[in-house]
């Protein structure tokens, strides 16, 4: 058996991203899901491009702020206590917008954890 209790807070941001991303699947010990923690600034990135994933299902969980995700059909928002899941397949990129008056703060969790499993997609 294996328990992990992890501060996320005192988990190192991974360098060279567009926002501050704190990857928790190693220090918590998952090997079969991806979980971070973004904060997103007004104007910051949550992924590094427009992108979807043959197989992984994501989901985001907002702890804080409202969460801009531009998808095909439109532009979602998740407000504080929203989740939102993309299904594989779905062209996604995730930000908080210039016009924001706050950060956002989201749980990530993605499965299964691939890095070979994201494309980058033109709209």
């Amino acid at each position: 058996m294996g328990y992990h209790v992890v501060d996320t807070d005192a988990v190192d941001p991974d360098p060279d991203r567009p926002c501050t991303r704190r990857s928790l699947s190693d220090p918590a010990g998952l090997s079969e899901m991806a979980i971070n923690r973004y904060t997103a600034e007004p104007g910051e990135e949550l992924p590094l491009a427009y992108h979807y994933h043959d197989d992984q299902e994501e989901a985001f969980y907002v702890l804080s702020g409202t969460l801009h995700v531009d998808t095909p059909e439109g532009t979602l928002e998740a407000g504080p206590d929203t989740l939102l899941t993309v299904e594989p397949g779905s062209p996604q990129f995730a930000y908080n917008p210039e016009s924001a008056t706050e950060a956002v703060d989201v749980v990530a969790v993605g499965a299964p954890p691939s890095a070979d499993d994201v494309h980058a997609y033109e709209p």
